[in-house]
Order: C-alpha cells, then sequence, then structure tokens
C-alpha cells in the first residue's frame, strides 16, 4: 500500500473575477521512504498542492490518504517547509527548535527533549550556531533551522515547498547536497515542490510534472535511476542526467505552448 494517496483531488478558490479552478483530478502515489519532486511553472497550483498534502486546506473534490487514513487536516505525521523561514525572531536556533519539540513530545522528559534539540540542530550542521537568533544568520542557515525544526518532530512525511527557491545558486547547491545527505540518514518519505528541473533530478527518486492551470493536474512521472550520491558537478557530464532534463523540460516548454494556444482561442471565440 503507498503511503500517500491522492485520488481526483480538485481545488477551486473564488475570486472578484468568478471561481478560478486551480486543480482538478490531481492522483499521486508515494510509497514510504520514497523521494518525490513535482516541478511545474510558477502559479501553475503547487503550493496549494502542498498545503492540500499538509492538511492545511481541504480539497474541493477528491481525497487524501496517509497509511490509507483520510486526512482531515494537519496532523503531527507531516511536517511542512515552507520558502519562507517562519521561525520567532526572538528566540535562538535552540529555542526555535525547541517550541516543535516541546509541542510534539510533551511526555518526554526535559533531558531528553533537549537532548533530540541538540541532535538535530547538528544534523543541519548549527551546532556552532545554536544559540544565535534568526536575525544573525544567513539565509541558508534559516532555512536549515526550519529543515531542523521539521525533523525534529519526527514526522513520518516531510514536505518540501520550494525551500530553497529563495536563496542564491552557491548557497542552494549548498543545501541540496545537505537535504541529500539529510535523506540518506533519516529515509523519511519526502514529496518537494520545485520549479527547477535540475534540483530534482538531484534529490528525488522520481520527478513529476505539473501540468500548467488553471485545472493543473499532474502529467508524467520519470524514474530517476541515477545512482547515489549525486554529485551536480560531475552529473553536469553524465548523458543519463542530461537526457532526463531534456525530456522535463520538453514536455514543460510544451505543454505551455498548448496551454497559451487553447488560452488564444478561448479569447478570440
Amino acid at each position: 500500500m503507498a503511503l500517500i494517496e491522492l485520488r481526483g483531488v480538485g481545488k477551486t478558490f473564488p475570486t472578484v473575477a468568478g471561481a478560478t479552478e486551480v486543480l482538478r483530478g490531481v492522483d499521486l502515489t508515494v510509497a514510504e521512504g520514497e523521494f518525490v519532486a513535482i516541478v511545474g511553472f510558477s502559479g501553475s497550483g503547487k503550493s496549494t498542492l502542498m498545503s492540500i498534502l499538509a492538511g492545511l486546506l481541504r480539497p474541493d473534490a477528491g481525497e487524501v490518504r496517509v497509511d490509507g487514513q483520510p486526512v482531515r487536516g494537519a496532523g503531527p505525521d507531516r511536517a511542512l517547509v515552507f520558502q519562507t523561514y517562519a521561525l520567532l525572531p526572538w528566540l535562538s536556533v535552540r529555542d526555535n527548535v525547541r517550541l516543535a519539540v516541546d509541542a510534539a513530545f510533551p511526555g518526554w522528559t526535559a533531558a531528553r527533549r533537549r537532548a533530540h534539540v541538540d541532535e538535530h540542530v547538528a544534523m543541519v550542521g548549527l551546532a556552532a550556531a545554536a544559540g544565535k537568533r534568526p536575525g544573525e544568520l544567513s539565509g541558508g542557515m534559516r532555512q536549515r533551522v526550519a529543515v531542523a525544526r521539521a525533523l525534529a518532530m519526527d514526522p513520518r512525511i516531510l514536505l518540501l515547498d520550494e525551500p530553497l527557491g529563495a536563496l542564491d545558486a552557491l548557497t542552494r547547491g549548498t543545501l541540496q547536497a545537505e537535504i541529500a545527505r539529510i535523506w540518506a540518514v533519516t529515509r523519511k518519505t519526502v514529496v518537494m515542490i520545485t520549479n527547477d528541473v535540475e534540483e530534482a533530478l538531484v534529490l528525488a527518486d522520481r520527478v513529476i510534472v505539473l501540468e500548467p492551470g488553471p485545472r493543473a493536474h499532474l502529467g508524467p512521472s520519470f524514474a530517476v535511476p541515477l545512482p547515489r550520491p549525486r554529485v551536480r558537478a560531475a552529473l553536469n557530464h553524465d548523458p543519463a542526467f542530461a537526457g532526463l532534463r531534456n525530456q522535463i523540460l520538453l514536455h514543460l516548454t510544451e505543454s505551455r505552448a498548448r496551454r497559451a494556444g487553447a488560452a488564444r482561442k478561448v479569447t478570440h471565440a
């Protein structure tokens, strides 16, 4: 049985101009321990889909199941990392992570919670900065705190909503390697949203295209058989990597062109 199942999921939002159907007929299965990346253009409904997976939004059609049970809302089995860091600025790195641990494990002793916090702060390479506040950290370091906070809740599923999108290229590459290393250690089930095809291929077992909206749905799925660990510099010279990247980019480009052509026909009808 798949750990995550979406069947016919749809979502519509009211707007001043009328209802906008963002998602329609989204079907998805994710196995336990699998790393899946969903790629698509900005505005195609990726974050809406992620919020539905997290239980922050209820779909208007279809259903979401985790481990065979319907998702009715947010839960401790799923942790979401946003593109924005969402850290409390007056708390240290350690205390931002501690808040999540205290909420997730209220029955633990103070010593056990403290050790758990320190373990996850160290896991993302921030032990030396544990006493610093977010304002004293770089953007990449803040995103590490957000990842540590999510992992410290020990969720079965880690949801990453374009967590590296706001970072510069060098920092983004460093954190890609860090996420890959952490996944290799923890083997959490991961669903990641990104608009960077190469990033998806570096990290994921499988890349799925979200077709352009409105009424976006999931398109073809591309297995990524590239051996791990994957080194970005080496992959640039790998014909299999280049072939997969080009297939996905071609599909995205053609899908957007078809969508634009259909929109023009509607406008001139």
